[in-house]
């Protein structure tokens, strides 16, 4: 599922689409991607663009006239550019712009979401007044961090993932700063020394900005079968670690695959490896 890097360069590539350029037409085919809303409404978005905000995974566009727009990428979901006329495969919503190009809406598997509203009332909705502190565009210290988590009875990086905790992390990103910062999935958030949430903080930037410097350009490439894995720990099972050279484990957590490696992430960390783990992590080496 898209997370926030790939929510922000799905924004900063529609700003960019839009500049200087007015919405036409728009129009959206009757499907669950509007569930709970009026395609009509969707077809009234008119003019030029005159806000694009990112709250987490979610985009808040806000248009001349008061009309707005809430739109969620889930699982599949994500913005293209194309000219007039050039079929796009899944394709739920397009607008069309004055420079006869159209932005289309495409998602194969319909988990994204549509929900025009009045540009006023964006901050408003449930899905947005319940979100967390986004990183990105919150900023995000080792303070503010323990904050969100730290009174979580939930497993570290379940607690990350809870979006009206911290939001935009999801299962890939979450994985990765854990990863980055040395730290077992499995904690829990009271467990965390001052030094701990620093490194959690700091490794939460390094995997986002990651993903946006990976993820940058008109189409970006998603992690899909067959794709380079680029990640540092995320869909690495079995394989060595890229640091020690240990068998990447994984494991389910909150119903979700996590990923991590024992010797880089240990349970306790005070607790020295055994003989047999350095053994095994020198032959990998």
């Amino acid at each position: 599922m898209p997370e926030l890097p790939e929510v922000e360069i799905a924004r900063r590539n529609l700003v960019h689409w839009l500049d200087g350029h007015r919405v036409v037409k728009a129009e959206a085919d009757d499907s669950r991607v509007f569930r709970g809303a009026r395609r009509e409404d969707f077809a009234s978005l008119r003019g030029r663009l005159e806000s694009l905000e990112r709250r987490g995974k979610y985009l808040l566009f806000s248009f001349e006239g008061g009309k707005g727009l809430l739109a969620h990428l889930g699982m599949t979901g994500r913005f293209v550019r194309r000219p007039e006329g050039v079929p796009v495969p899944y394709s739920r919503a397009r607008f069309h712009l004055d420079d006869k190009a159209v932005i289309h809406f495409a998602d194969s598997r319909l988990f994204g979401r549509m929900e025009p509203c009045a540009a006023s009332r964006l901050y408003e909705l449930e899905a947005v007044k319940e979100l967390g502190r986004d990183p990105l565009a919150d900023g995000l210290t080792a303070e503010q961090l323990q904050e969100a988590l730290g009174s979580s009875r939930q497993e570290l990086k379940v607690a990350l993932m809870d979006q009206g905790r911290v939001t935009g992390l999801g299962n890939i990103h979450a994985a990765e700063a854990l990863f980055r910062a040395g730290l077992h999935p499995s904690r829990k958030p009271a467990s965390l020394t001052p030094e701990e949430w620093k490194r959690l903080a700091d490794a939460i930037h390094a995997s986002i900005a990651f993903g946006l410097e990976e993820q940058q350009g008109e189409d970006p490439a998603y992690l899909e079968d067959g794709a380079e894995n680029r990640f540092l720990v995320y869909g690495r099972a079995g394989t060595p670690c890229s640091r020690c050279g240990t068998k990447v484990e994984s494991f389910t957590q909150g119903g979700r695959t996590t990923h991590r490696c024992p010797q880089c992430q240990p349970l306790h960390p005070g607790r020295k490896p055994s003989d047999a783990q350095r053994k095994r992590a020198s032959r990998r080496r």
